[in-house]
């Protein structure tokens, strides 16, 4: 008992000064961020001298060339473009959604959109009655009879039951990706979608949708919340209602564009790498504030972190900047195609794509049959909790790092409060004055302090 008692005493002292050390480390970090951060100077940049940056657009191309530049004034150790072809989808002119004929209201003009990747209706506009469903299933059985001609109204809310509100738009956001070709089964002439919002809004929200191979391409619309309840209204006092649409959007040839990457190379390992990455790409009616400017420039930040510490870390860390998350994945398919190719070793990947809010942790996804890599990660609540990083428990990563899934890499999604973000996603509202400083600062910390842990310490 006591040989065992005096072992004891020999580790224990090293154990507490490996743990004030990261203690100390992250305080530094989260000083830094907080008293002499730069994220939300950039994302100013980004949003009101740049502006939205879809895919293939002029606004994209400024925004490869911002991100490279602001990079190199940080002096990481390599900045470099990697080439990647996109799709380039342009909205046109303002689109037009209105009820010609209601019974109570007469001719009403309603708050729509085109849906990212729809073809338009061409300028002599479309004009139809309306069905309206929940679900894919209620058009099934509706059937060609009853659809062909017809506007289809997918009507189905976000749950606002569910108290994660990527959970309630996860339940209602294949209506959007895939009602046009559900419904072109059926001779629909085109949909009109619901927003993804979970509140009362006046705008609506784009997005991305897909056409089936095989089905026709028909014009998708979205149709803001508010409206969307008042049409439902008006569709059962008089089923003979009809609907103009008007879109003039317009699928053009693929563009070519860049992943923009950054790095510090690693002291010891530096054949490791983690990679902190978002999304450059937005869409056009915002200015990609939340979605996702702040998700790159916190990225950014957290080297720019380590550059100003004087911090060298044992591992390459890298930053990446990828391009069309929102219609097409190619930047982030583009990138694990090149990790593969080249055989570069990532130990783990974070990607921040859910806004610029206040910090609440971080999703995990380890690789199947090692599950240690998450508990490694969640062994490390009690460093993080201090700063409010207190969930470490549901599983998952994002969209651009999921490519990189198959190579083995611990994938992990930056998780801020999401109970706004859905009031922003996709709109004309995601403007730089919806991001709060602090907030947006503390998010590049949190980032900081996980990379520097998985830096220090790995994953095994």
């Amino acid at each position: 008992m006591n040989r065992i008692y005096f072992l004891l005493l020999l580790v224990a002292p090293t154990f507490v000064s490996a743990q004030s050390s990261d203690e100390l480390a992250i305080r530094k970090i989260y000083d830094k961020a907080l008293s002499e951060g730069q994220s939300y100077q950039m994302l100013d940049y980004l949003c009101n001298k740049v502006g939205a940056r879809l895919s293939g657009s002029p606004g994209a191309a400024a925004a490869v060339e911002y991100t490279r530049h602001v990079m190199e004034e940080y002096g990481f150790d390599s900045v470099w473009l990697q080439p990647v072809m996109v799709p380039h989808w342009v909205r046109g002119q303002k689109e037009i959604g209105r009820i010609v004929n209601s019974r109570k209201m007469g001719t009403v003009e309603l708050s729509v959109c085109a849906l990212g990747g729809s073809v338009g209706t061409g300028p002599e506009g479309i004009s139809a009655s309306v069905i309206e469903v929940k679900s894919f299933e209620e058009l099934a059985a509706l059937g060609t009879k009853n659809v062909q001609g017809r506007f289809v109204f997918f009507n189905r809310p976000m749950d606002p039951n569910q108290l994660q509100t990527f959970t309630a738009y996860g339940g209602a956001v294949n209506q959007r990706g895939s009602g046009a070709s559900e419904a072109a089964k059926y001779g629909a002439a085109g949909v009109i979608v619901r927003s993804m919002g979970i509140n009362p809004e006046s705008y609506p929200h784009t997005g991305g949708m897909r056409y089936a191979t095989g089905t026709p391409m028909i014009p998708a619309m979205a149709i803001s919340t508010q409206h969307a309840d008042l049409l439902s209204r008006l569709i059962k006092d008089d089923k003979s209602l009809t609907f103009y649409m008007e879109m003039h959007c317009q699928i053009l040839e693929d563009a070519p564009s860049f992943n923009v990457i950054g790095e510090i190379r690693g002291s010891e390992y530096k054949n490791e790498i983690i990679v902190v990455g978002g999304h450059l790409d937005s869409w056009d009616l915002g200015q990609g504030a939340h979605d996702d400017g702040a998700g790159c420039v916190q990225s950014i930040e957290v080297l720019r972190i380590f550059k100003a510490m004087g911090y060298k870390p044992k591992r390459t860390i890298r930053a990446v900047m990828f391009m069309n998350e929102e219609n097409g994945l190619r930047g982030g398919q583009k990138y694990a195609d090149l990790a593969k190719q080249n055989k570069e070793t990532h130990l783990a990947a974070i990607e921040s794509d859910r806004g610029g809010f206040t910090p609440r942790g971080f999703t995990i996804g380890a690789p199947e049959g090692q599950p240690e890599k998450r508990s490694k990660i969640q062994s490390w609540k009690p460093l993080l909790e201090p700063y409010g990083l207190s969930d470490l428990s549901s599983p998952g990563g994002g969209a651009d790092i999921g490519p990189l899934a198959p190579q083995g890499v611990t994938l992990i999604g930056y998780l801020p409060d999401s109970q706004r973000y859905f009031s922003y996603h996709h709109t004309s509202e995601d403007t730089f004055d919806k991001v709060d400083k602090r907030e947006l600062e503390l998010g590049s910390a949190s980032m900081a302090a996980l990379v520097y842990l998985i830096d220090q310490h790995g994953l095994k």
